[in-house]
């Protein structure tokens, strides 16, 4: 089914909406498809069309806050296996292509605070930042019922891709002017973008991506978030509001718990993709914080490499009666692994829309639901 602004919306603030809404949000893993190949799989299944998964209709809005470098990205090696290159920030990045669909940056721009001084340029505000002929297109899009959306840099993810992980939390202690400058900058920068993209055209969802946790928990504590990350969330999605929007969604992979509540004071009211191999139970934390913030994935993408009795015991538990009736996107809790059989997934598919009662198969549609 395809849905509207105001369809997604009401489901995401526990409205029901006559029905549930079952997506794909990330797709599977570029080594899958070789695999589905080989096992028969058709081309709108590989493609993940023939699955009929929900999505709403949306537009990225045409408002860039993030760092505009001037950097040309290059390739500088290209292997089978590996790729070396430079990005848009003058890193040297390793993509390991057989394992993965990120490249891994080996250096960094800043260590210290006159490197940073050196490249903060990089988030001044300029007009050129805005496109408001794109922006009167979307208006329309938003008026035919399409989901506006717009992105602003992670609070923790920025600095980390400017210093490194290991640098960013120790600068949090050694280096504290540093990062407060950093977030106060970036938060300028994307208040006058959201201002100006509002003026033309309503928000609906606040996006910002941060993936700073892993199995043991995140890389910054409730102090952190609440002392150097909640004056910058607050400060855009304070504006963000102010045009409009109603969901601000956070994407961070890991065991963010500890964090949660530091989060719901920033004013996040959506979290993805909930992996339940890093502890995360989107039942227990329904059933802890009710209707505190909408869910995005959290069914354990693992599980498909399993028999089909374990897709079902996971289903009926990821499912249950406390998740339904609005704030669930039921998903995968990221991308479909390798080594899942495509037999696997199609009964995952029919399974999980038997249970929510939703009618079997028919067209074909798929659009990536991460945001």
């Amino acid at each position: 089914m395809i849905w509207n602004r105001e369809q997604y919306l009401a489901h995401c603030a526990y409205e029901y909406t006559g029905r549930e809404m079952f997506c794909e949000l990330f797709g599977p893993l570029q080594q899958l498809e070789q695999e589905w190949r080989s096992q028969g799989a058709s081309e709108s299944e590989i493609g993940m069309t023939a699955f009929d998964w929900d999505y709403v209709l949306m537009s990225h809005l045409s408002g860039n806050s993030g760092a505009i470098t001037g950097i040309s990205p290059r390739i500088l090696e290209d292997h089978p296996d590996l790729t070396i290159s430079v990005d848009g920030m003058g890193r040297t990045m390793k993509l390991f292509k057989k394992s993965a669909t990120i490249p891994l940056p080996l250096d960094h721009p800043v260590k210290t605070m006159d490197d940073w001084l050196k490249i903060r340029h990089w988030y001044a505000f300029s007009e050129d930042r805005v496109n408001r002929e794109r922006l009167l297109q979307q208006k329309t899009l938003w008026e035919k019922g399409y989901l506006t959306l717009i992105g602003v840099p992670g609070g923790f993810d920025e600095p980390r891709q400017l210093l490194g992980e290991e640098e960013l939390c120790i600068a949090y202690y050694e280096e504290p002017e540093m990062i407060e400058d950093m977030l106060a900058t970036m938060a300028d920068t994307a208040v006058k973008v959201l201002e100006r993209v509002g003026d033309i055209v309503p928000i609906d969802v606040l996006t910002i991506h941060e993936d700073m946790a892993g199995k043991s928990g995140p890389l910054a504590g409730p102090k952190q978030v609440t002392e150097f990350l909640k004056p910058y969330y607050r400060k855009v999605w304070d504006c963000a509001q102010s045009y409009g929007a109603k969901l601000f969604s956070q994407d961070s992979d890991g065991n963010m718990e500890p964090v949660l509540d530091a989060f719901i004071d920033c004013g996040v009211n959506c979290f993805y993709p909930c992996e339940p191999a890093a502890g995360m139970d989107v039942v227990k934390l329904r059933q802890k914080y009710g209707r505190k913030f909408c869910i995005k994935g959290g069914i354990d993408k693992h599980v498909l490499r399993g028999t089909q009795e374990e897709i079902r015991t996971e289903l009926e538990y990821k499912m249950s009666d406390v998740m339904r009736r609005g704030g669930t996107v039921f998903a995968l809790d990221h991308r479909i692994p390798n080594g899942v059989p495509i037999e696997n997934y199609r009964y995952y598919v029919k399974t999980g829309r038997e249970i929510l009662g939703l009618p079997p198969v028919s067209g074909e549609g798929w659009a990536r639901m991460a945001f």
